[in-house]
Formats: C-alpha cells, structure tokens, sequence
C-alpha cells in the first residue's frame, strides 16, 4: 500500500462519512464492463465541484489491492451486481491528481520528471523483487511488472488536464504532456482501465490530438455517464424530502444542466443548500465572478448580443466543433460559449446553449454590472417597476418602459425586427422569474402563447399572457390572446389572469400596451 500506488480507501471513506453522500456507484458498473476491452479508456470532464475527485477515489478503493472495500461497498448499489466481487481490490492502482505534481516544480517538464520518479520510487518499494531492465524508466518499469507478475495496472488520474488551466500558453510544455501521457497509457498491454478526470476535453492540435484513444465524455456530450455528472431530480427530490426543503425553490436555483435529457443539479450548491436550509450562491461562491468577466466581455461579433438574450432567458446558437479545447485560444463568440459550457456556466442540448439556473444566473448580472452593460442593467433594475405597472394594469407605463428598454438596448439586439422586440420583452421582465415560471412560445389552446408567466406554488401573485405584435396594433394582440384561447393553459390557476398586448410601430419606433384582467 502506498500514497499513489495502491493506496487505501480512506479518501473515499470520508464521502461515505459526510453528512450527505449520494450513492454513485453505479458508475463501477459502466468501468468494469470496459475493463481490458478496447473502450478501456475513459476521459471524463465536468465542471469544479461536479464530484470528479469523489468518482476518482471511489474507484481507487474499489478496485485498489491496497485495501478490502467488500464491507465498505456492501450497501451501495454495486453490491447487487454479478461483476461486484469479480473486479474488487484486484488491480495495482495508480491514482494521482496530476495539480498536486504541476505545482511542485516551475516547469511542466520538470514536474513530469517529479512525477515519474515519485511513481517508480512507491513501484520499487513495492516490487523489489522484479528484475527490471531500467528502473529510470516509468514505462519500462510498469512493463517488466506486469510481464513479471501478470496483474495489471489501473490508472486514475484526477485534474488530467490542469497543465492546460497553469501553463496557458506553454505550447511545448503541453505537447511534452501529451506525449507523457499518451506514451505510459497507449497501446500498453499493462492498462487494464484508464480513467481521466478534468474540465476541459482532450487538447487538439496536429499529431498531439492522438490521445485519441479515449472516449470523451464531456458537458457537450455525456453519453451514457450523465447521471453520475452531478444529482439527478430523484436524487434531489428524496434529499428536499429528507430535509424539508422546497424542491420547487431548489430546481430554480440549482437545476439546469440538460444532459441528453437527463436533469442534472449542481452537487456542491444542493449540498451546501440541504445542510444549511437556506438558498444561496454557493458553487458560484467558489470563484470570483472575475473568471466569468473575463470571457463574456471577449470582442467577438455577435457575442454580446448572444450573452444578453440567455440573460434574458434565451437559448442561442452554438458551434461547439471548432473549440480548440484550452483555455487561451480564442477565435469566435462560438468558442468562449463552448469553454463556458465546460466550465459549468451555460448548459448544451441539440445545438442550442443557455444559463441553467438563478443561481449561474446571478453570476452573469454580476459580471455585468460594469464593463459597458449599463443599459442592460437599467432595464433589469426597472423590470420590478414594470411588473407592479403590469399587474397595476398601467398600460401607460407599461408602454414606456417597454420602448425605454428597447431603445437603450438597440444597439446590442438590434432594433427593427420581431426578434429583438421579444428578447427586450424578457429582459424587461428578469425579475418576474423569482415568482414566476415563464414559458416561451408555450403551446396553448389553439396556437402558441408569446409569453407565460406562472406563478410559482404559495406565490400570490396574477397569472400573465403577453402577446406581442410588429407593425399590428395592441388591440389585435389582446384578440389573439382570447381568440386562440391562449389562457387554456392557466387553467389550473384559480386566480386572476392578466392579459397583455404590447406593439412595436418599425416607423415610428412606437409602443403600445393594452391590459386586461378575467378571473377562472
């Protein structure tokens, strides 16, 4: 048993310790079934606090002869499956957070030559006996092992990919890290199992894109791993259970990451928010809103405009196939919303990106209460003015800070179009989605419904339908709204429904609003 050689299971005993620990070891039964198979490696990439390093040591006691995890393991989901014991405790194991060997020395290179002697040193200790022909030389030292006596090795490696996050800009030092990498794993009859754990995917750039061994499994594309990328709503909605905390509430704040359609919460922030019984910002509290600042405010053409409508509630566009993978090469709107969705600040499903939850939510406000946003921020500021106006029914004000907010905004969303008239109609409403669940062309009686705004349960507040006209009168809205019985929807809310038409004049760079009130 050693520190990074078949180490014990203590670091995944203190998970198990924790007051909340939600049972992922359903993942070993997806590592086992690529055990010794050509889909033996596994490079998984989520966001910090996403419990990488938990899933990293779990496997390490698993499949660790350091240690006996039988009676650790016996009450978890592994348990019932027939390959539990087959697998259990019989792998020399290698698991090393690579950060822990970067930061150690002033040069990736020096680190790797850290590193390795660190590795042959516990390979040594515990393997005395082997005649090895160069006990200088990692991969040969690991070859004469296995060749020795036939046990292979497992590979965990957590933070795989920091050497891209400290050494931005050390082209070399991340090509030598690459080929470190690719030369100890591939094509190594004594890799049992790789698994690689980090933020961003494998780096690509000419011959050093050849880790192309392993299976990427990442924000964009989770595959068949999403529900061991953080909590599921099951798994969220027995924890609100346990706790007596409203699940509604805690779906708004943490919930978001569409994951090929698996629902997926930010772990840290559900259990940060389970324990303490309140909601708060707490993955975002992990790092400054400086980080985020830094990309959204980036000079690529149509990147503002994109940020301002998932402010608003939208979903937009995005090529993720061209990101280069890193954190410093930069060359369109399209890659700094690809490094923000593996970062955990937007969500990805079918070609379209957007904010997940209030609680990344407030991180963008913040990132943008300077820098040039102002006018954005005016219309956030007034949008609890505009709400009271709406339910006050003052079609008046209403009107006007509907146009205040579209003219400050044109030249970011551009003005003479149906487009921007609904992303300046959401931003003008941030603030309604604290109490309110808003639907966007929501399917509705007998078309579709501009806007719907929902009161969320023990919120005593009017239900809302705006529709919005270009170039038509806010009288042809209202009559939309009730010829095509748009308030069908609502039909579960017992309350008032307030109806609302506002138009746009393109000519005259007018807006008009009409209020009316009915009661189910």
């Amino acid at each position: 048993m050693g520190i990074y050689l078949n180490p014990d299971n203590i670091d995944f005993q203190e998970a198990l310790n924790s007051e909340i620990y939600v049972d992922k070891t359903g993942l070993i039964k997806h590592t086992n079934s690529k055990i010794r198979t050509s889909n033996k490696y596994i490079c998984v990439n989520r966001p910090r606090r996403f419990g990488k390093s938990m899933a990293g040591d779990m496997l390490a006691a698993y499949y660790s002869r350091g240690c006996d995890s039988k009676e650790m393991f016996s009450k978890y989901k592994i348990a019932s499956d027939a390959d539990f014991e087959k697998h259990l405790n019989k792998y020399n194991v290698i698991h090393i957070n690579m950060l822990d060997f970067i930061k150690r020395r002033s040069s990736v290179s020096e680190s790797l030559d850290y590193l390795s002697k660190r590795l042959i040193h516990e390979l040594k200790k515990e393997n005395g006996d082997v005649d090895c022909f160069d006990w200088d030389d990692l991969m040969s030292v690991l070859a004469d092992i296995f060749n020795e006596k036939k046990v292979p090795f497992i590979f965990v490696i957590d933070e795989w990919d920091c050497v891209f996050r400290e050494y931005k800009n050390d082209t070399t030092g991340q090509a030598e890290y690459l080929d470190f990498l690719r030369l100890i794993l591939k094509d190594q009859n004594y890799v049992a199992l790789a698994y690689m754990t980090g933020i961003l995917p494998i780096k690509k750039y000419g011959k050093h894109s050849a880790l192309n061994m392993f299976t990427e499994i990442a924000m964009t594309n989770t595959r068949e791993y999403a529900e061991f990328t953080g909590f599921t709503e099951a798994e969220v909605l027995e924890l609100c259970k346990k706790y007596d905390m409203p699940f509604e509430e805690t779906k708004r704040w943490y919930d978001g990451y569409d994951l090929k359609g698996v629902s997926i919460y930010n772990p840290r922030s559900v259990v940060m928010s389970m324990t303490g019984h309140d909601f708060d910002s707490y993955w975002t509290s992990t790092e400054t809103y400086e980080a985020l600042k830094v990309y959204i405010q980036m000079n690529f053409d149509g990147l503002r405009e994109k940020v301002v409508d998932m402010i608003a509630g939208e979903k937009v566009s995005v090529n993720t196939g061209k990101f280069q993978n890193d954190m410093s090469t930069f060359n369109s709107a399209d890659d700094v919303l690809t490094l923000l969705i593996h970062l955990g600040y937007l969500t990805y499903n079918e070609g379209k990106v957007w904010i997940p939850n209030s609680e990344v939510q407030q991180e963008f406000i913040n990132s943008i209460e300077d820098g040039g946003w102002e006018t954005v921020m005016n219309a956030i500021r007034s949008s609890d003015e505009l709400i009271e106006a709406t339910i006050d029914g003052d079609a008046e004000k209403v009107a006007e800070l509907v146009e205040r907010a579209h003219d400050e905004n044109a030249s970011i969303i551009g003005y003479n179009n149906e487009m921007s008239l609904s992303c300046v109609i959401s931003l003008a409403y941030y603030s309604a989605r604290k109490e309110y669940i808003i639907h966007r062309e929501l399917a509705t009686g007998k078309g579709f419904a501009d806007l719907v705004f929902i009161p969320r349960k023990n919120v005593d507040k009017p239900a809302m339908v705006i529709e919005l006209k270009w170039n038509k009168s806010a009288d042809t809205a209202i009559e939309q709204i009730k010829r095509k019985q748009y308030t069908d929807k609502t039909a579960e809310y017992t309350g008032e429904i307030i109806l609302v038409g506002i138009s746009y004049d393109a000519e005259t760079k007018k807006h008009e609003c009409i209020i009316e009130k009915v009661v189910k």
